[in-house]
Parts: structure tokens; C-alpha cells; sequence
């Protein structure tokens, strides 16, 4: 948990320095909130709940066929009802999926007491039925954090800039921020020669990175694009080159279908205001075959991929441009990205980056040989925890040695040790743990001395 709150700490200052304001959400939505939000796939993945009380009687058995229905086993097929139409007489409420559907949610409740365009960070679990593996969890933490009510891409150029102080703050230096529009993928449909099929081209391409180019084609074909179209298709996958050229390559691709100059003319623009900003670019990569599953991003959509493990999207997100209309708020745009705390910790474990800071929660202990010592020690880490030091006294009169083993198995880089002769003499012993070192001064400077030994930045 040390580990994890660094982690979010260090997430949740730099969404306050952009000017983000907290909010949490219910565990539980309403069935009907979050189906139909997450494409066929996702809805697949969603934890329902059952009704309170014996929720079988609920269901309505058409009366020729009840005979059929045993107290073992019912067999709805036989009944003539399909497992939709029972679920939804046993089940109206669901563990929440993500936390942007829930977001968008509470702004058509509050719109009339919100400030547009409204910033807000979340920091909750999330639960999906996934098949529980290495990087993939049922029950995990998400950071959000979005902008509402405002269609400038300028909010893009932060979530960029985002990225890149979240990962630096935490020292995962080698990563990949990748980014794609939803408006250049609707074009290449329409270039290819398969309007309208948006949603099944979506699902398919963005799994070219985990099962290949072959395997894309075939759930292609499976989901009734012709061979023209995914020969059409080839050179959009093969062409490799730096931003720029990429961008030059797909204004020229898309140069029939509106709808795709606009996705390249807005990833331009966010490349503009990027460089106003003076943030780098150098983890930026225009990716083609970026999808995200999620049916409700219209614009920009972002993935971070750490490089050298192997361990899927630690951050992803995108623009949204009328989520809240299912709510009855038409017209407000949006754009979010979330951040997966229990991949990062992963990644973060892999490459051995938490420092060793992240795994102590006292900085100093007291240690004392004996009654009068433990009573000093007492007073001094009151006065110590006014100066702003993380420290406790050690709470029974045991040897030293088993003092200094609490304080090494806790990771506690420093003990003060007091004895009668440190009382009456006012010097007192400060023991550096790591190194062993040892230094004497009085109560004012040994507290000085931790000051700066813990903060030296200050």
C-alpha cells in the first residue's frame, strides 16, 4: 500500500497542478447506465448484481410452460426466454466498469451546479470479468481525469503533457505515448470502401499488435469487409515513418473523406499547441491501428505502452463528444485519460524503479535501554512529529537489538537512541541504518540534521 499511495500521490498532485478537482462515484451504477457503452466486448465483461431477496420470483414463467421449470434447474431456452430477457427481471445494477460513464452520469445529474467546462480526477476501483493474469485484473484501480463542456484540443496538448510528468515523476523513462483520432479511422473506412462500418473495423484493428496482420484480416472478413477492401487496407498498415510523415501520409490517404482530413487536421493542431507549451514529443507516436475498444470516443484517443515488459496499456483515453447525451445533456463534449495504478505498479516492480523512500512509513524511531529513557523518547517524538519528521517511539523496554531489527525490518533509516547518560548529558545518538554511521549533537541538532537528511531539496 506505501508502494500504491506513491503512486497515486504522485498522479494526483499532477492532476491538481492542471487544475483538476476531486470527485468519487457509487461502486454500483445501474445496469442500463453502463450497457451499450463499452461495445459488445466490454458489455461481455461487466459484473451485474443481483436483486435483493429471493430473486426468482421475480422472474415471469409464461404459465403453458412452467412444468418445465425444476427447483435444480431451469432451462430458459426450453421456457422460451432468452438469458437477456431473465436478466433483466434478476439484475438491475452492475459494479461499474470504468469511471468515465459514471462521470458522465453525475454531470447530467449536476449540470445546473457545475462550472463549465468542469475538470474533475477520480481515484477508484473499477471491476471487469476478465480472466485474472499478470497485468489484467477483475477488481483495479483507475485514475481519471477529465475535461467536460469545452471542444478545445488545447485540453489534448495537457493530457499529453500529463503523461509525460506522471511517468517522469515516477522514473519510468522508457514509454511510449501513442495517439490516433477516431475521425481518421471512420475516414479509412470510407476510403476503403466500407462506410457505416466504423464500430467492427475499430474492434479488429486494435488487436493488430497482439495477434498480427494475418489474423486482422481474417476477423475482418469474418465481420464482412470484402478482400477489396482489406487490400485497400495494406498499405494503411505497412507504411512506417516518424510523426510527421505520417501525418503527411494520411492527409493525402484520406484527401476523399471529410470526416478523416478532420481527424488529421485536429492531430495537427494538438502537435501545435504542444510545441507552444514547450512539451516534448519525443515519446509521442502517431499510431494507426489505435483503436480502443471503448464505442464512445469520437476524437483524439490516447494508449501508453511501457517499452521493455511485457505488460499491456498502462494509461489510455480519448475524446468523447456526446456521452452525456444518453442522460438527457446533449452537446457537451468531453476528453479524459486514465492511468491503470496496478499495471504501473507492475511495471514499476519489473524494472525495480520504486525508491527506496516508497517502502518507509517512519522516518525515525526512538529507541531507549531503559524506563526513563522510553519516557524522554516519549517527549522528543512529540516534538519531533511538530518538526514535521515521520517517527514513533519504540513502545516497550526490550533490548536494543531487538529494537534495531524492528526498525530494519520496517525499513527505518534512522534511530535516535537515548540512555541515561544522553538525559544528563543532552547529547544525543543519531544512527544512520543504512550506513551505519553514527552522530551525536543535542535535541535542536540532531532534529536539524534529520531536516535535511530527508529533505534535501528544502
Amino acid at each position: 500500500m506505501i508502494r500504491r499511495n506513491f503512486i497515486l500521490d504522485t498522479i494526483r498532485e499532477v492532476y491538481k497542478r492542471y487544475g483538476f478537482l476531486p470527485l468519487e462515484t457509487p461502486s454500483m451504477e445501474l445496469l442500463s447506465v453502463l450497457t451499450g457503452k463499452y461495445g459488445d466486448e466490454g458489455d461481455q465483461l461487466i459484473f451485474k448484481i443481483l436483486r435483493n431477496g429471493d430473486f426468482l420470483q421475480k422472474v415471469k414463467i409464461p404459465a403453458s410452460r412452467e412444468s418445465i421449470a425444476t427447483a435444480e434447474q431451469i432451462d430458459w431456452e426450453a421456457l422460451g426466454l432468452s438469458s437477456s430477457a431473465v436478466l433483466s427481471q434478476v439484475s438491475e445494477k452492475a459494479l461499474r466498469y470504468d469511471l468515465t460513464v459514471p462521470f458522465a452520469r453525475y454531470v447530467a445529474m449536476h449540470q445546473s451546479n457545475l462550472a463549465f467546462p468542469f475538470k474533475r480526477y477520480q481515484i477508484q476501483p473499477v471491476w471487469r470479468g476478465d480472466r485474472p493474469q499478470k497485468g489484467r485484473y477483475q477488481e483495479f484501480y483507475q485514475c481519471d481525469a477529465d475535461v467536460v463542456g469545452t471542444e478545445s484540443l488545447t485540453c489534448e496538448a495537457d493530457i499529453v503533457a500529463m503523461v509525460n510528468e506522471v511517468f517522469t515523476a515516477l522514473g519510468i523513462s522508457d514509454f511510449t505515448l501513442k495517439i490516433n483520432n477516431r475521425k481518421v479511422l471512420a475516414g479509412l473506412v470510407e476510403v476503403i470502401g466500407a462506410p457505416g462500418m466504423d464500430g467492427p473495423f475499430c474492434v479488429a484493428i486494435d488487436k493488430l499488435d497482439k495477434i498480427g496482420v494475418e489474423k486482422v484480416e481474417e476477423e475482418l472478413l469474418g465481420r464482412g469487409f470484402t478482400q477489396q477492401s482489406i487490400e485497400a487496407l495494406r498499405p494503411v498498415m505497412q507504411f512506417e515513418g516518424d510523426f510527421r510523415a505520417k501525418l503527411d501520409f494520411f492527409k493525402n490517404f484520406l484527401r476523399s473523406s471529410e470526416t478523416g482530413k478532420q481527424g488529421i487536421a485536429e492531430l495537427e493542431e494538438i502537435l501545435d499547441y504542444l510545441q507552444l507549451s514547450e512539451t516534448s514529443t519525443d515519446k509521442l507516436e502517431f499510431d494507426i491501428t489505435l483503436a480502443r475498444g471503448l464505442s464512445y470516443y469520437t476524437g483524439a484517443i490516447f494508449e501508453v505502452k511501457a517499452n521493455n515488459v511485457q505488460i499491456g496499456s498502462v494509461s489510455g483515453g480519448g475524446r468523447y463528444d456526446n456521452l452525456t447525451g444518453v442522460f438527457g445533456l446533449n452537446g457537451v463534449s468531453g476528453v479524459g485519460i486514465s492511468f491503470g495504478v496496478d499495471r504501473i505498479y507492475d511495471v514499476m516492480e519489473e524494472l525495480e524503479l520504486f525508491p527506496d523512500s516508497s517502502s518507509q512509513s517512519t522516518s525515525v524511531m526512538v529507541g531507549h535501554f531503559e524506563e526513563e529513557g522510553r519516557r524522554y523518547g516519549i517527549a522528543l517524538t512529540a516534538r519531533l512529529r511538530k518538526a514535521g519528521i515521520r517517527s514513533e517511539v519504540f513502545p516497550d523496554t526490550s533490548k536494543m537489538k531487538k529494537q534495531l531489527n524492528y526498525a530494519n525490518r520496517k525499513n527505518i533509516p534512522y534511530v535516535i537512541l537515548i540512555g541515561s547518560d544522553e538525559i544528563k548529558s543532552g547529547q544525543l545518538t543519531l544512527k544512520n541504518m543504512i550506513s551505519g554511521e553514527q552522530t551525536q549533537a543535542n535535541e535542536s541538532g540532531i532534529i536539524a540534521h534529520l531536516q535535511q537528511a530527508l529533505n534535501p531539496n528544502t
